[in-house]
């Protein structure tokens, strides 16, 4: 990634919503934009930063710092963003940074568990429209009309 490509994505937030928020933030937004970014209240990621420098210090300090200077300020008006298909709630989810898809392995086991079901279904017409019980269903149509 080229210098300018980067500089473009951050402006973009990055395509996961991944900007700082001046407007409520108390700093420099980094943890408003963070409770943004993973839809979680700001004191929340404050009381983290907290913890983080009473643990780490100097630290959480200087990522503080980079992430004051990597993150962009949230541009006025509306934010375009990245959607990704979230197959456990059947809807699109705005895509961020750590919220990965299930691992192949799951999303083939899910989809032989539906295609089971759909067999299973198509078992069940097939046997019902070959039955004499059909025949006679469709005989009776036949009359009332």
């Amino acid at each position: 990634m080229t210098r300018k490509e980067f500089w473009q994505r951050r402006r973009e937030g990055f395509g996961m919503n991944l900007y700082r928020n001046k407007k409520d933030g108390w700093l420099g937004g980094v943890c408003a934009g963070l409770a943004d970014h993973f839809n979680i209240e700001p004191w929340i990621a404050r009381l983290i930063v907290v913890i983080g420098l009473m643990f780490f210090g100097t630290l959480t300090f200087l990522a503080y710092i980079a992430a004051c200077v990597v993150m962009a300020r949230r541009p006025r008006g509306s934010v375009q963003q990245e959607y990704q298909y979230d197959e456990t709630s059947h809807q699109d989810r705005p895509r961020n940074m750590f919220r990965y898809g299930h691992s192949p392995g799951e999303r083939l086991a899910t989809a032989r568990e539906r295609l089971q079901r759909v067999v299973s279904r198509v078992e069940r017409m097939e046997s019902y429209v070959t039955s004499k019980r059909f025949e006679l269903d469709r005989e009776f149509s036949k009359i009332q009309d």
